[in-house]
């Protein structure tokens, strides 16, 4: 019986776009053409529910890191300040040492899902932040404690990229907006928890364990979720088909088939024509600096860099922010608990609109709403304006996170997406270390004005670098994006 497979790259068909290209690349045209045609079905969201558990232990890694810092001082573990600019023995080398792993991480090991494949590695590296986390939780010197928040940082910049290629490549291309959405709202809820877990432990010993130490341990919790997570969730198959695994990926197709017309009651529509692309030589860096990828690689690299100091100099710095507006450290505390809870709101709001409006302009638009917000912010002292505010900033720089996190992915072809992203990603780690030095600066030399007066240069940079270098990508498939 002839397969789905075999009628779209049958001879006799008008519409295939290169009868002579090599099978393995008409191969991988026809499988993403069915998978495109896909409805949006349960179990399509599950498989991004599950994929995005893994992104929930990297917020809660990063949101911690401000929350335990009192407590790794009142043990003697770190100091608040050192004598030295760069001191090994602080929470600012605490902190820097966090960024740094996700730098080694996303930048030095983006290729490893492009040559072991989406599921392996997503298992490796959740595996690899739980062991670090426990190792972490139970050092008792500075230098040991940082030297494996510097290992589980790596551990955690792995995993992002293969998240974020991951969920690309699973769903088809009328819901790829909304399941980054989706895949950020599950992300972003564990910020909350976070706090709300820090705010209850740090204080205490159970067990005469520092309070701390807990905190951390409740991370490599993922460990435990790994193996249900590799047995639900199947390959990519965008990714077997381009390593030659033809078969497997055939196999990972018919069942999500199966299961749509299941869930829907109906037979699939026809895939729409394929779209057949040349065989990329490796997934390598050099690849990466040809056309049309270089200009990409470029525009998000600069993207990247300013969007992490326009975002972090206002998520790592709102209880300080509101000290500087005239609020007591006690209500600053409270305030940014009730800003936090807003985190994952944002995207869920922007699942409402992520495939209905062009994703590069909800990210200029956002931007411009940091902007407005962030310079009102700076001038209001009322504590029902400054929540308000500060909210309406933490929804708008959410929606910035949910559209590039989907955007960046889809701009690169399969065989090197996660280098990619690895690549453009890691200029965000280096703009969020650079970001405590500068709204340090600033705070201190012009006050909370001069803050978002350097947060407004960045959005604008964000704004123009997107606005007019990024092509358009709802709606698109991801084959025709590469072309």
């Amino acid at each position: 019986m002839e397969t789905s497979m075999q009628r779209i790259l049958g001879a006799d068909d008008p519409l295939d776009a290169v009868t002579a290209a090599p099978v393995g690349n008409r191969a991988a045209a026809a499988l993403s053409a069915r998978l495109d045609r896909l409805p949006a079905t349960r179990q399509l969201w599950a498989l991004v529910m599950l994929i995005s558990l893994g992104g929930f232990f990297e917020v809660y890694d990063l949101i911690f890191t401000g929350y335990i810092a009192p407590g790794m001082a009142k043990s003697g573990m770190l100091q608040t300040t050192t004598h030295a600019f760069f001191g090994f023995n602080g929470i600012g080398a605490f902190v820097a040492a966090t960024f740094a792993g996700l730098f080694i991480g996303t930048f030095c090991f983006g290729w490893l899902p492009d040559r072991f494949g989406r599921r392996s590695v997503f298992t490796f590296s959740l595996l690899w932040y739980s062991a670090g986390s426990v190792a972490m939780a139970f050092q008792h010197t500075s230098q040991g404690l940082i030297l494996w928040r510097f290992i589980t940082g790596i551990g955690v910049g792995i995993e992002i990229v293969t998240i974020d290629s991951y969920v690309t490549e699973m769903v088809p291309q009328q819901m790829r907006g909304r399941a980054m959405a989706l895949n950020q709202a599950i992300m972003f809820s564990a910020a909350p928890i976070s706090a709300l877990l820090s705010w209850w432990l740090v204080p205490q010993a159970p067990l005469g364990l520092d309070g701390w130490r807990w905190v951390v341990l409740a991370g490599s919790l993922g460990a435990a979720i790994v193996w249900f997570v590799r047995r639900a969730v199947p390959e990519s198959p965008r990714w077997l088909v381009t390593h030659g695994q033809t078969e497997a990926a055939e196999r990972v197709i018919a069942q999500m088939e199966q299961r749509a017309v299941l869930e829907s009651g109906k037979a699939l529509p026809e895939p729409s024509p394929t779209l057949v692309l040349p065989a990329h030589r490796r997934a390598s860096l050099a690849e990466l600096w040809k056309p049309p990828y270089r200009a990409r690689l470029i525009m998000l690299i600069a993207f990247n860099l300013c969007q992490a100091v326009g975002y972090y100099g206002f998520a790592n710095w709102v209880p300080t922010l509101l000290i500087g507006q005239g609020v007591t450290v006690t209500k600053s505390l409270l305030y940014a608990v009730v800003i936090a809870i807003a985190l994952p709101c944002g995207p869920l709001l922007a699942m409402l609109v992520a495939d209905r409006i062009e994703r590069k302009w909800l990210i200029v638009g956002s931007a411009f709403a940091v902007i407005v917000f962030g310079l009102l912010f700076s001038q209001a002292r009322g504590p029902l304006a400054l929540i308000s505010l500060g909210v309406l900033i933490s929804l708008a720089g959410q929606t910035i996170s949910v559209c590039y996190h989907a955007y960046q992915a889809e701009l690169f072809p399969t065989a090197v997406r996660c280098s990619a992203n690895g690549i453009v990603y890691s200029a965000s780690r280096v703009g969020a270390m650079m970001s405590g030095f500068i709204i340090a600066a600033l705070l201190r030399d012009v006050g909370v004005s001069g803050v978002f007066a350097g947060i407004t240069v960045c959005m604008v940079a964000v704004m123009i670098s997107i606005g007019g270098f990024g092509p358009r990508t709802n709606g698109v498939r991801l084959e025709e994006l590469s072309a």
